[in-house]
C-alpha cells in the first residue's frame, strides 16, 4: 500500500495496519455484496442503491464500503442517535429512518446491530447498513413527491427495535409493512439489511479472534489518527485564506423562485485545518428539497475525501481537522417539519457543486467543471396488469460528468454524492410494466472547453398501465457551469408524449396521472467544459 510509507515511526507495524485496514474494508464490502445478492427490489440489487459501513464502539466510522457517498456521511449520525436514545443488547438490531434524528430521507432506511465481544457489557462495534426502499408510503407512489411537510412523505420512523434478543419485533414490523404499498418487497429488502449486518458482525468477530480485542482497539485508534495525519497533510498543501462559492437550485416545485447556496472554505495551512461555513444559504423552503445536516456534512466529507489517494481509510478520523457549520433552519440544516426527499438527491448534489466551486479558487488545477448536478428522479407507481399487484419504481438517471483538468468528462454516468448504477433494461422490463424505448447519449450537451463536458442521457419509457409519474430533477434553469473558460453544460428537460399524438413539456418538479401507452422521455444534463476552447483562443 503506498501511503502507508507516511505512517511515521510510532507505528510498530505498518504492514500490519495496511493488512488491517484492508481486513474491516473488505467487511463493509461483503456486507454490501449480501445486501445486493439478497435484496427484491430492482433498487437496491439492479441499482445498487444501498451503503454499508463498521463503526468502533465509540459509534466512530472505521471502514466503508465503496458504496453511496449521500449514505456514507451521514451514517455515523444514525449510529449515535441510536446509541444515544436506546440500550442495545446481544441479538438486537435497531431501525430508523428519521432525517431529524441522523437520517437523510425517509425512503432511506438504516439498521443498526451491535457488536458485542465475549462478556463485554457494551457493544465493541457496530454493522450498519443503508439502503433506499422504493416506497415508505406517503401521498405519492415511491415516497419522492412535492410534499409541504415532512408528514406528507412516508412513515417516519425514530430509533426503535426491529429485532430484540435474536426475537423479531412482529408489531413494529407489522406497523411499517401495514403502511408502505409494496409490503412483500419491503420485508425482503429489510431481511437483506438485516443479513448484511449479521455478515458483518461474524467477520469483525473473527478479525478479533486472530487479533484479539486489545490489539484490535490498537489497530482501530491508529487506523484513525492516519486518517487523520493523511487529512491535515492534504490541508498543509491549501493555500491560506477564504475561499467561497454559491450556486442555485431552480426552486423547490412550489415557486420558481431560486434557493441559494453559499459556502466559505477556510483552509488554515499551518494546522492543517479547514472550517467549511454555510452562512448566507436560503432559508428552508416549503417543497421537498431541504436537507437536514447529516446531508450538508456528508457532502463536505465527500469534497475532503476526494483530495485524498483512492487507498486513504475513510474513517472519522478524515474529519477530525474539519469543522462544518451550516445555520439552522436553512437550506442546508433544514428543521422540522420540513420536507426533505429531494434535500438527499437535489440539494446534496448543488452543495457540492457550490463546494466545488470554492475549492476551485483555491486549487483551479486539481478541480473539475460541474458535473450533471441533478438525480433526475422518476418515480412512477400503479397496479402492475401482469400480477394484478402494485407496484413502485424509483430510479435516478446519469449524466455527464463535467470535464477535467487534463481529461475529458465522461458520458452518462453518476456522479458526486450518488454512486449508483442504472437498472438494466431487461431487468426493468420484468420487473415493471413498461417498455423502454429508446436509451442513449444525449450528443452536445457537455460543455465545450480545452476538455469537453461528458453528455447526458437520453432515455424514453412507455408505460403499459396507467400510473402516477412523479419526477424531481433539477438544472433546468442553472446550467452545470464550466472552469477556467470552458462552456456551461447543457441543461436538462422532461416530456411526456402521449399516446395519442403531442407532446407536453414537463416541470422539474411535479407528479401526474399518464395513461396506458404514453411515454415518458428524459434528457439529463451534460457537464460543464474545463479550459477555453480551441476555436475561441
Amino acid at each position: 500500500m503506498e501511503r502507508i510509507k507516511d505512517v511515521p515511526n510510532d507505528i510498530q507495524d505498518p504492514i500490519e495496519l495496511a493488512i488491517f485496514q484492508s481486513s474491516i474494508h473488505s467487511i463493509a464490502e461483503e456486507m454490501g455484496a449480501a445486501l445486493r445478492r439478497t435484496s427484491i427490489s430492482p433498487n437496491i440489487k439492479e441499482r445498487r442503491d444501498y451503503s454499508c459501513a463498521l463503526f468502533d464502539g465509540l459509534e466512530r466510522v472505521i471502514a466503508m464500503g465503496d458504496h453511496m457517498p449521500v449514505h456514507l456521511g451521514a451514517m455515523p449520525m444514525s449510529v449515535k442517535a441510536v446509541v444515544d436514545s436506546m440500550v442495545l443488547e446481544e441479538g438486537d438490531v435497531a431501525i430508523l429512518n428519521d432525517p431529524y434524528a441522523g437520517g437523510t430521507h425517509l425512503p432511506d432506511i438504516t439498521l443498526v446491530l451491535p457488536i458485542f465481544i465475549g462478556a463485554g457489557s457494551k457493544p465493541a462495534f457496530y454493522a450498519a447498513s443503508r439502503a433506499h426502499h422504493a416506497d415508505v408510503g406517503g401521498m405519492y407512489a415511491g415516497s419522492m413527491g412535492p410534499a409541504q411537510e415532512i408528514y406528507q412523505e412516508g412513515i417516519r420512523i425514530p430509533p426503535i427495535h426491529l429485532i430484540r434478543k435474536g426475537e423479531m419485533c412482529g408489531d413494529i414490523l407489522a406497523l411499517f409493512l401495514a403502511n408502505v404499498r409494496t409490503p412483500v418487497e419491503r420485508e425482503g429488502d429489510l431481511a437483506a439489511q438485516i443479513g448484511a449486518c449479521r455478515v458483518g458482525e461474524r467477520r469483525i468477530k473473527e478479525v478479533v479472534a486472530k487479533f484479539g480485542l486489545t490489539k484490535v482497539n490498537g489497530l482501530v485508534e491508529e487506523l484513525l489518527a492516519y486518517s487523520e495525519r493523511l487529512m491535515r497533510a492534504e490541508l498543509r498543501k491549501m493555500p491560506a485564506g477564504v475561499f467561497e462559492g454559491e450556486d442555485y437550485l431552480d426552486g423547490d416545485g412550489v415557486t420558481d423562485d431560486p434557493i441559494r447556496i453559499a459556502v466559505a472554505i477556510r483552509f488554515n495551512p499551518s494546522e492543517g485545518s479547514a472550517e467549511i461555513d454555510f452562512a448566507g444559504s436560503s432559508p428552508q423552503v416549503r417543497g421537498s428539497v431541504n436537507a437536514v445536516f447529516p446531508i450538508t456534512y456528508s457532502a463536505c466529507f465527500y469534497m475532503l475525501r476526494c483530495l485524498l489517494g483512492e487507498d486513504a481509510p475513510a474513517t472519522a478520523g478524515l474529519m477530525n481537522s474539519v469543522k462544518v457549520f451550516a445555520p439552522k433552519g436553512t437550506i442546508v440544516n433544514a428543521q422540522l417539519p420540513a420536507p426533505v426527499a429531494g434535500g438527499n438527491v437535489e440539494t446534496s448534489q448543488r452543495i457540492v457543486d457550490t463546494l466545488l466551486r470554492a475549492l476551485a479558487r483555491a486549487a483551479p488545477d486539481r478541480v473539475p467543471a460541474a458535473s450533471y448536478g441533478t438525480m433526475s428522479n422518476l418515480t412512477v407507481g400503479g397496479v402492475d396488469h401482469r400480477t394484478n399487484a402494485p407496484f413502485t419504481y424509483y430510479e435516478t438517471t446519469a449524466g455527464g460528468m463535467g470535464a477535467r483538468p487534463n481529461m475529458n468528462g465522461i458520458d452518462g454516468i453518476h456522479c458526486h454524492m450518488t454512486n449508483s448504477l442504472n437498472t438494466p433494461i431487461e431487468a426493468l422490463e420484468y420487473a415493471y410494466p413498461f417498455r423502454v424505448r429508446s436509451y442513449g447519449y444525449r450528443r452536445g450537451s457537455g460543455g465545450r472547453g480545452a476538455f469537453r463536458g461528458g453528455d447526458g442521457l437520453l432515455r424514453e419509457i412507455e408505460l403499459l398501465v396507467p400510473a402516477q409519474v412523479t419526477f424531481l430533477c433539477d438544472r433546468r434553469k442553472f446550467s452545470p457551469y464550466g472552469l477556467a473558460g470552458g462552456e456551461n453544460g447543457a441543461t436538462g428537460r422532461s416530456m411526456l408524449i402521449h399516446s395519442y399524438g403531442g407532446a407536453t413539456e414537463l416541470p422539474a418538479k411535479g407528479t401526474l396521472h399518464v395513461g396506458k401507452n404514453d411515454l415518458i422521455r428524459m434528457e439529463t444534463p451534460g457537464g460543464g467544459g474545463w479550459g477555453v476552447p480551441a476555436t475561441k483562443k
